[in-house]
């Protein structure tokens, strides 16, 4: 093994030489044990107390040889790169999971996607948690999931989405999310709390397009939010009068311009998109232009459970016009 060698030369003819010396061994001596640290389940030694002392007469001067393992610089050095390795390694593969989760998501696999996502339920990483609150959602709007199953569900979505907006409040899905799962549960609240949630959901989604403007989905929900608005009943208006002095109001028109602003930034990229700007304009009286994007709804490719709602929803529609 390599070694480290100390020497220390000191005078014996010289009294306080020879002080000196003995306060240097005593120190030496004194010296913390061999401690140990840990290399995937193994210990290893990176520092030691001074191993062998020895010591040689030359000349009148004695000679203190004192070896110790190079193992105390070589052992940090391969304990920083395991760390840096490990790190490296738990990127690689949270990307790959990320990566994974997206493909199954793009695919409509539904169930396979929560399945694996669940495996990081107790992450601390947003970008796992509002993947598994959209998942968990996605999973609740099955046509085959039980009523009170749907419930569970819909309750763990928000929950996940809750805990990604806690671990990274700069990340705009989990805002997004957090708003999608915060309006599911007001199903289950009554009216009065749905309403009551409006203005907390409109303002995550607003900060969630204020982050990323480019998202496509975020723009679509804050139009679907001022569509539910300006088409809600009026009973609902009076409950909305009794909680708020300035209740949420909107207005077809602004749903309209959020729903368009969607399909600029991405064209084509949702089936609900196409059917809620037919929906409008219907509200809106222009049968035209309604029937125009109904007709692109009821043609989207169904790739997922939602994607065959659009497409019954469109064509049921469609029929009403006499298209």
């Amino acid at each position: 093994m390599l070694e480290f060698k100390i020497v220390i030369q000191l005078n014996t003819s010289m009294m306080f030489g020879a002080n000196i010396l003995r306060c240097a061994v005593r120190n030496v001596l004194s010296m913390p044990a061999l401690k140990t640290v840990k290399f995937r389940g193994h210990h290893r030694q990176y520092w030691a107390t001074f191993r062998n002392i020895t010591s040689t007469t030359i000349a009148g001067t004695t000679t203190f040889l004192i070896t110790l393992p190079t193992l105390s610089y070589l052992g940090l050095e391969a304990y920083k790169k395991v760390q840096s390795a490990t790190v490296v390694h738990a990127l690689e593969k949270a990307e790959q999971v990320v990566e994974q989760a997206d493909y199954l998501y793009s695919c409509g696999e539904t169930e396979k996607l929560y399945q694996l996502l669940l495996q990081y339920k107790d992450s601390d990483d947003a970008e796992f948690l509002w993947r598994l609150a959209r998942a968990s959602r996605d999973i609740s709007l099955l046509a085959h999931i039980a009523a009170n199953e749907k419930k569970r569900l819909t309750y763990e979505a928000f929950e996940y989405a809750k805990k990604a907006l806690e671990k990274n409040d700069a990340c705009f899905a989990a805002h997004k999310w957090y708003a999608v799962c915060l309006s599911g549960i007001g199903d289950y609240e009554g009216v009065k709390v749905k309403i009551g949630n409006s203005f907390i959901i409109k303002t995550h989604l607003e900060r969630a397009i204020e982050l990323n403007p480019k998202d496509a989905t975020s723009i679509h929900i804050l139009g679907h939010w001022c569509f539910a608005f300006a088409e809600l009943a009026w009973y609902q208006r009076k409950v909305a009068a009794l909680i708020f002095a300035s209740p949420p109001t909107a207005t077809y028109e602004e749903a309209l311009a959020f729903f368009l602003k969607a399909e600029e930034v991405e064209p084509n990229f949702y089936s609900k998109n196409l059917l809620m700007l037919g929906k409008t304009y219907l509200a809106m009286k222009d049968t035209e232009k309604a029937l125009h994007w109904l007709s692109k709804a009821q043609e989207y490719p169904p790739h997922t459970e939602e994607d065959k709602q659009v497409h019954k929803e469109a064509l049921d529609l469609l029929k009403t016009v006499g298209a």
